[in-house]
């Protein structure tokens, strides 16, 4: 039986080529005037994820 892919975690990670665990930042959209310039630039990167939780959003998606 094929496993169901989470749509709520497909919407927040996605998986690169080489596996890594990509994900936005939060915090960002509105309310900018009290954040300081250069935490809004860190937060327009994607993170990566590593470790266990990584392995458990790969297997959430079906990429593990």
């Amino acid at each position: 039986m094929k496993k169901k892919i989470k749509n709520s975690v497909s919407k927040r990670f996605k998986v690169t080529k080489n596996g890594k665990v990509m994900f936005s930042h939060q915090y960002k959209s509105h309310l900018k005037i009290n954040k300081s310039g250069s935490r809004l630039r860190r937060q327009k990167e994607p993170g990566v994820l590593r470790g266990k939780f990584a392995h458990k959003i790969k297997q959430m998606l079906g990429a593990a």
